[in-house]
């Protein structure tokens, strides 16, 4: 990105992601609802995540200090089995599909994140985790279609999946017509070894 137009901040999170085949399995259980339900603001699939801590709009010169250590607990990590399960929404209103597998893990890992965080200096609102990959969202009119499509994936269970890799995140705002778009500005796998680089979106 050319130094003259990148913003001054950046919104932050650190998170997991499935790998290809799980999010594959859980966008065919959902095909039929893309065409049943247009009106939704789906997200992209490539963008599903599992948020372990938001932190919010950061001045751009704020994200190097988390990297050396993000990188540090990543690599005292071993990957955690994970599996897509069943559905809910919040406020009727945000899709979302469950999490199943090493609960405790994942508990752990986002509290030691969020540990890390704190010890940059960076303040940020510590909710407790509820792990979910956010699928889409209905108009404040339409409460029902969120709803209904929970019902529909209740019983779905995708097969299980090591998480290896722990992502620093950025996107813009998604504000008005503008849909928000995620992108790693780095990513470490869990137990060690080659960090991936992503020097375009630092």
């Amino acid at each position: 990105m050319n130094e003259q137009t990148q913003p001054a901040t950046v919104r932050v999170f650190i998170a997991l992601a499935p790998p290809d085949h799980a999010k594959d399995e859980l966008a065919r259980e959902l095909s039929p609802a893309y065409g049943t339900h247009p009106h939704l603001r789906w997200n992209r699939i490539e963008d599903w995540h599992i948020t372990l801590a938001f932190l919010g709009e950061l001045p751009v010169s704020t994200v190097p200090l988390l990297r050396p250590p993000l990188a540090g607990l990543a690599a005292a990590r071993r990957p955690l089995p994970l599996a897509l399960r069943g559905s809910g929404t919040f406020d009727d209103r945000v899709l979302w599909s469950g999490i199943g597998g090493d609960l405790d893990g994942l508990q752990t890992l986002a509290a030691d994140v969020r540990t890390v965080v704190r010890n940059c200096g960076i303040a940020f609102e510590d909710r407790p985790l509820r792990p979910h990959l956010t699928l889409a969202r209905a108009r404040r009119d339409d409460r029902s279609s969120a709803a209904d499509l929970a019902a529909r994936l209740t019983g779905f269970a995708g097969s299980p999946w090591p998480a290896e890799h722990l992502h620093l995140v950025g996107s813009n705002a998604g504000r008005g017509t503008v849909p928000i778009r995620y992108g790693d500005i780095e990513a470490w796998p869990l137990g060690g070894g080659v960090p991936k680089l992503f020097p375009e979106d630092a």
